[in-house]
Protein backbone atom coordinates (compact mmCIF):
# COMPACT_ATOMS: atom_id res chain seq x y z
CA UNK A 1 0.00 0.00 0.00
CA UNK A 2 1.76 3.39 -1.00
CA UNK A 3 1.45 6.65 1.40
CA UNK A 4 -1.20 8.64 0.75
CA UNK A 5 -0.72 11.59 -1.65
CA UNK A 6 1.71 14.52 -0.54
CA UNK A 7 2.26 12.54 2.72
CA UNK A 8 5.59 14.11 4.09
CA UNK A 9 4.69 17.37 2.73
CA UNK A 10 1.38 17.97 3.60
CA UNK A 11 2.74 17.03 7.35
CA UNK A 12 5.85 19.12 7.26
CA UNK A 13 3.42 21.95 6.83
CA UNK A 14 0.45 21.15 9.09
CA UNK A 15 2.56 19.98 12.30
CA UNK A 16 3.50 23.02 14.23
CA UNK A 17 3.43 21.86 18.01
CA UNK A 18 3.65 18.16 18.80
CA UNK A 19 1.29 18.76 21.51
CA UNK A 20 -1.33 20.59 19.90
CA UNK A 21 -4.80 19.43 18.44
CA UNK A 22 -4.81 18.90 14.43
CA UNK A 23 -7.87 17.89 12.53
CA UNK A 24 -7.49 15.66 9.09
CA UNK A 25 -11.34 16.27 7.77
CA UNK A 26 -11.19 13.37 5.09
CA UNK A 27 -9.66 10.31 6.53
CA UNK A 28 -10.19 7.84 3.73
CA UNK A 29 -7.60 5.02 4.59
CA UNK A 30 -6.46 6.67 7.56
CA UNK A 31 -2.79 7.31 6.08
CA UNK A 32 -2.46 10.89 6.40
CA UNK A 33 -4.32 10.33 10.12
CA UNK A 34 -1.56 7.89 11.09
CA UNK A 35 1.05 9.93 10.08
CA UNK A 36 -0.21 12.76 12.77
CA UNK A 37 -0.11 10.74 15.19
CA UNK A 38 3.50 9.47 14.80
CA UNK A 39 4.90 12.87 13.79
CA UNK A 40 3.53 13.66 17.15
CA UNK A 41 4.56 10.93 19.14
CA UNK A 42 0.52 10.46 20.05
CA UNK A 43 1.27 13.34 22.26
CA UNK A 44 -1.46 15.58 19.90
CA UNK A 45 -5.18 15.23 20.04
CA UNK A 46 -6.04 13.93 16.48
CA UNK A 47 -9.69 14.11 15.39
CA UNK A 48 -10.57 12.51 12.50
CA UNK A 49 -13.56 13.34 10.36
CA UNK A 50 -15.25 11.38 7.23
CA UNK A 51 -18.77 10.90 6.44
CA UNK A 52 -18.10 7.39 5.01
CA UNK A 53 -19.16 5.57 7.59
CA UNK A 54 -16.68 2.65 6.34
CA UNK A 55 -13.41 4.87 6.80
CA UNK A 56 -13.76 5.38 10.53
CA UNK A 57 -14.47 1.94 11.21
CA UNK A 58 -11.14 0.98 8.82
CA UNK A 59 -9.23 3.85 10.66
CA UNK A 60 -10.44 2.94 13.75
CA UNK A 61 -9.39 -0.10 13.31
CA UNK A 62 -5.59 1.06 12.12
CA UNK A 63 -5.01 2.70 14.98
CA UNK A 64 -6.45 1.38 17.44
CA UNK A 65 -8.16 3.59 20.74
CA UNK A 66 -6.50 6.35 22.84
CA UNK A 67 -8.13 9.44 24.81
CA UNK A 68 -6.19 10.96 21.83
CA UNK A 69 -7.90 9.74 19.54
CA UNK A 70 -11.36 11.14 18.13
CA UNK A 71 -13.03 9.22 15.29
CA UNK A 72 -16.25 11.52 14.13
CA UNK A 73 -18.89 10.85 11.22
CA UNK A 74 -19.51 13.66 9.46
CA UNK A 75 -19.22 16.08 6.64
CA UNK A 76 -16.60 18.42 6.79
CA UNK A 77 -19.18 21.40 5.63
CA UNK A 78 -20.10 21.16 9.16
CA UNK A 79 -16.80 21.44 10.56
CA UNK A 80 -17.59 24.60 13.00
CA UNK A 81 -20.75 22.10 14.71
CA UNK A 82 -18.71 18.58 14.47
CA UNK A 83 -15.46 20.39 16.50
CA UNK A 84 -18.39 22.32 18.97
CA UNK A 85 -19.71 19.16 19.91
CA UNK A 86 -16.38 17.88 21.23
CA UNK A 87 -15.76 21.28 22.80
CA UNK A 88 -13.63 22.08 20.82
CA UNK A 89 -13.21 25.74 19.51
CA UNK A 90 -9.55 26.44 18.41
CA UNK A 91 -7.14 24.02 16.46
CA UNK A 92 -3.48 24.30 15.52
CA UNK A 93 -4.15 22.73 11.93
CA UNK A 94 -5.97 21.15 9.71
CA UNK A 95 -5.66 19.19 6.72
CA UNK A 96 -8.47 18.34 4.20
CA UNK A 97 -7.83 15.75 1.03
CA UNK A 98 -10.53 16.70 -1.72
CA UNK A 99 -11.91 14.05 -3.87
CA UNK A 100 -12.31 10.11 -3.69
CA UNK A 101 -10.45 7.72 -1.59
CA UNK A 102 -8.15 4.86 -3.27
CA UNK A 103 -10.65 2.59 -0.49
CA UNK A 104 -13.56 4.11 -2.40
CA UNK A 105 -12.24 3.75 -5.84
CA UNK A 106 -11.19 0.04 -4.98
CA UNK A 107 -14.48 -1.06 -3.57
CA UNK A 108 -16.23 -1.82 -6.93
CA UNK A 109 -20.06 -1.88 -5.27
CA UNK A 110 -19.61 2.15 -4.78
CA UNK A 111 -19.46 2.73 -8.63
CA UNK A 112 -17.05 5.10 -8.23
CA UNK A 113 -15.05 3.79 -10.78
CA UNK A 114 -15.22 3.60 -14.83
CA UNK A 115 -13.68 0.14 -14.99
CA UNK A 116 -15.49 -2.41 -13.13
CA UNK A 117 -18.82 -2.91 -13.15
CA UNK A 118 -21.37 -1.81 -10.40
CA UNK A 119 -24.83 0.23 -9.62
CA UNK A 120 -24.59 4.03 -10.50
CA UNK A 121 -24.13 4.87 -7.35
CA UNK A 122 -21.08 7.37 -5.91
CA UNK A 123 -21.94 8.34 -3.12
CA UNK A 124 -19.59 9.25 -0.40
CA UNK A 125 -22.43 8.91 2.48
CA UNK A 126 -24.36 6.14 1.76
CA UNK A 127 -27.49 8.00 3.71
CA UNK A 128 -27.22 10.45 1.09
CA UNK A 129 -31.05 10.89 -1.08
CA UNK A 130 -29.44 11.11 -4.53
CA UNK A 131 -27.06 8.90 -6.98
CA UNK A 132 -25.27 8.81 -9.74
CA UNK A 133 -28.00 6.86 -11.17
CA UNK A 134 -30.33 9.76 -10.24
CA UNK A 135 -29.04 12.03 -12.09
CA UNK A 136 -27.80 9.87 -15.24
CA UNK A 137 -31.85 8.94 -15.94
CA UNK A 138 -33.78 11.47 -14.53
CA UNK A 139 -31.71 15.18 -14.47
CA UNK A 140 -32.46 17.10 -17.83
CA UNK A 141 -30.36 17.02 -20.57
CA UNK A 142 -29.30 20.79 -20.34
CA UNK A 143 -28.12 20.28 -16.62
CA UNK A 144 -26.13 16.99 -17.02
CA UNK A 145 -24.37 19.30 -20.01
CA UNK A 146 -23.80 21.89 -17.45
CA UNK A 147 -22.22 19.65 -15.19
CA UNK A 148 -20.59 17.20 -17.06
CA UNK A 149 -18.72 20.44 -18.88
CA UNK A 150 -18.45 22.27 -15.60
CA UNK A 151 -17.30 19.65 -12.99
CA UNK A 152 -15.46 17.13 -15.46
CA UNK A 153 -13.93 20.20 -17.85
CA UNK A 154 -15.33 17.66 -20.45
CA UNK A 155 -14.99 19.27 -23.77
CA UNK A 156 -17.94 16.82 -25.62
CA UNK A 157 -20.16 17.10 -22.44
CA UNK A 158 -23.43 18.18 -24.99
CA UNK A 159 -22.42 14.94 -26.87
CA UNK A 160 -22.74 12.86 -24.32
CA UNK A 161 -25.26 14.37 -22.58
CA UNK A 162 -27.05 14.08 -25.48
CA UNK A 163 -26.24 10.50 -25.65
CA UNK A 164 -27.58 9.71 -22.15
CA UNK A 165 -30.73 11.06 -23.09
CA UNK A 166 -31.33 9.00 -26.15
CA UNK A 167 -30.07 5.96 -24.20
CA UNK A 168 -32.64 6.07 -21.20
CA UNK A 169 -35.60 6.81 -23.33
CA UNK A 170 -34.88 2.72 -24.22
CA UNK A 171 -34.61 2.18 -20.58
CA UNK A 172 -32.18 3.07 -17.31
CA UNK A 173 -28.89 3.08 -17.53
CA UNK A 174 -28.52 0.95 -14.25
CA UNK A 175 -24.50 0.29 -14.01
CA UNK A 176 -20.71 2.05 -14.49
CA UNK A 177 -20.43 -0.11 -18.05
CA UNK A 178 -23.66 1.06 -19.62
CA UNK A 179 -22.74 4.54 -18.91
CA UNK A 180 -19.38 3.84 -19.96
CA UNK A 181 -20.49 2.31 -23.07
CA UNK A 182 -22.70 4.96 -24.09
CA UNK A 183 -20.05 7.00 -23.83
CA UNK A 184 -17.30 5.35 -25.90
CA UNK A 185 -19.87 5.40 -28.77
CA UNK A 186 -21.08 8.88 -28.91
CA UNK A 187 -17.29 10.43 -28.48
CA UNK A 188 -14.49 10.42 -31.60
CA UNK A 189 -12.29 7.41 -31.52
CA UNK A 190 -8.89 10.20 -31.78
CA UNK A 191 -10.34 11.25 -27.87
CA UNK A 192 -10.37 7.64 -27.00
CA UNK A 193 -7.44 7.25 -27.73
CA UNK A 194 -6.07 10.21 -25.20
CA UNK A 195 -7.40 8.48 -22.28
CA UNK A 196 -10.51 6.92 -20.77
CA UNK A 197 -13.59 8.70 -22.27
CA UNK A 198 -15.56 8.30 -19.46
CA UNK A 199 -12.55 9.53 -17.03
CA UNK A 200 -14.64 13.36 -16.82
CA UNK A 201 -17.64 12.44 -16.94
CA UNK A 202 -17.56 9.99 -13.68
CA UNK A 203 -15.58 12.95 -12.25
CA UNK A 204 -18.28 15.61 -12.65
CA UNK A 205 -21.17 13.12 -11.56
CA UNK A 206 -19.25 11.95 -8.18
CA UNK A 207 -18.53 16.05 -7.71
CA UNK A 208 -22.12 16.51 -8.32
CA UNK A 209 -23.88 14.17 -6.08
CA UNK A 210 -21.40 14.64 -3.11
CA UNK A 211 -21.88 18.20 -3.56
CA UNK A 212 -18.27 18.67 -3.46
CA UNK A 213 -17.95 22.10 -4.63
CA UNK A 214 -20.39 23.55 -2.28
CA UNK A 215 -18.93 21.65 1.25
CA UNK A 216 -15.26 23.03 0.25
CA UNK A 217 -16.75 26.67 0.08
CA UNK A 218 -18.71 26.54 3.54
CA UNK A 219 -15.58 25.05 4.84
CA UNK A 220 -12.92 27.61 4.40
CA UNK A 221 -14.19 30.44 6.23
CA UNK A 222 -15.04 27.92 9.74
CA UNK A 223 -11.54 26.64 8.96
CA UNK A 224 -9.97 29.99 9.29
CA UNK A 225 -12.11 30.99 12.47
CA UNK A 226 -10.82 27.67 14.01
CA UNK A 227 -7.30 28.13 13.28
CA UNK A 228 -5.26 29.23 16.76
CA UNK A 229 -3.06 32.26 15.49
CA UNK A 230 -0.30 30.55 14.05
CA UNK A 231 -2.10 27.48 12.77
CA UNK A 232 -1.95 25.99 9.39
CA UNK A 233 -4.91 25.60 6.96
CA UNK A 234 -3.62 22.60 4.70
CA UNK A 235 -5.55 21.88 1.39
CA UNK A 236 -4.89 18.90 -1.18
CA UNK A 237 -7.17 19.02 -4.22
CA UNK A 238 -7.52 17.28 -7.33
CA UNK A 239 -9.44 19.43 -9.77
CA UNK A 240 -9.01 22.63 -11.05
CA UNK A 241 -12.41 24.06 -9.81
CA UNK A 242 -11.32 22.87 -6.44
CA UNK A 243 -7.58 24.16 -6.42
CA UNK A 244 -8.67 27.72 -7.99
CA UNK A 245 -11.23 28.31 -4.97
CA UNK A 246 -8.62 27.32 -2.06
CA UNK A 247 -6.12 29.67 -4.08
CA UNK A 248 -8.80 32.33 -4.56
CA UNK A 249 -9.98 31.95 -1.01
CA UNK A 250 -6.55 32.10 0.69
CA UNK A 251 -5.57 35.19 -1.32
CA UNK A 252 -8.38 37.01 -0.53
CA UNK A 253 -7.89 36.47 3.23
CA UNK A 254 -4.56 37.48 2.68
CA UNK A 255 -5.20 41.17 1.89
CA UNK A 256 -5.81 43.58 4.33
CA UNK A 257 -8.19 45.52 1.63
CA UNK A 258 -10.84 44.59 -0.67
CA UNK A 259 -11.86 47.93 -2.01
CA UNK A 260 -11.18 48.85 -5.70
CA UNK A 261 -7.91 50.63 -6.14
CA UNK A 262 -9.70 53.13 -7.40
CA UNK A 263 -10.86 54.04 -3.87
CA UNK A 264 -8.90 57.12 -1.86
CA UNK A 265 -9.61 55.27 1.21
CA UNK A 266 -10.73 51.94 2.52
CA UNK A 267 -14.39 51.24 3.60
CA UNK A 268 -14.26 47.38 3.33
CA UNK A 269 -13.13 46.86 7.02
CA UNK A 270 -11.81 43.66 5.85
CA UNK A 271 -8.89 42.84 7.79
CA UNK A 272 -5.92 39.97 6.37
CA UNK A 273 -6.70 36.65 8.43
CA UNK A 274 -4.19 34.47 6.37
CA UNK A 275 -0.65 33.89 5.57
CA UNK A 276 -0.45 32.24 2.42
CA UNK A 277 2.90 29.71 2.94
CA UNK A 278 2.56 28.48 -0.73
CA UNK A 279 2.88 30.93 -3.39
CA UNK A 280 3.05 27.96 -5.61
CA UNK A 281 0.98 24.90 -5.14
CA UNK A 282 3.01 21.91 -4.04
CA UNK A 283 2.92 19.44 -6.19
CA UNK A 284 4.11 15.72 -5.85
CA UNK A 285 7.23 14.58 -7.27
CA UNK A 286 8.09 12.59 -10.24
CA UNK A 287 8.59 9.68 -8.19
CA UNK A 288 6.01 9.69 -6.48
CA UNK A 289 3.48 9.72 -9.30
CA UNK A 290 5.58 6.59 -10.70
CA UNK A 291 4.31 4.35 -7.71
CA UNK A 292 0.96 6.41 -7.44
CA UNK A 293 -0.36 7.26 -10.91
CA UNK A 294 -3.61 9.35 -8.63
CA UNK A 295 -1.21 11.50 -7.50
CA UNK A 296 -0.71 13.42 -11.12
CA UNK A 297 -3.11 16.42 -10.39
CA UNK A 298 -2.59 16.44 -6.73
CA UNK A 299 -1.82 20.27 -5.86
CA UNK A 300 -1.44 21.37 -1.89
CA UNK A 301 -1.66 24.56 -1.01
CA UNK A 302 -1.16 25.82 2.80
CA UNK A 303 -2.08 29.14 4.46
CA UNK A 304 -1.34 30.24 8.30
CA UNK A 305 -3.57 32.19 10.66
CA UNK A 306 -1.87 35.35 11.12
CA UNK A 307 -0.96 35.99 14.56
CA UNK A 308 -2.79 39.81 15.96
Amino acid sequence: MHLPVLFNESLDYLITDPRGVYVDCTLGGGGHFAGIMARTAGEALAVGIDQDAEALVRVRAKVGESDRVILVQGNFRNLRSLLANLSLNAVDGILIDLGVSSFQLDEEERGFSYHHEARLDMRMDSGLDTSAWDLVNRWPEEKLTQIIRNYGEERFAGRIARAIAAARERGPLDTTLQLVEVIRRCVPASYRREGHPARRTFQALRIAVNRELEALEQVLPQGVGLLKPGGRFCIISFHSLEDRMVKDFFAREARSCLCSGKQPVCTCDHKATLKVLTRKPIVPSEEEISTNNRARSAKLRVAEKLKF
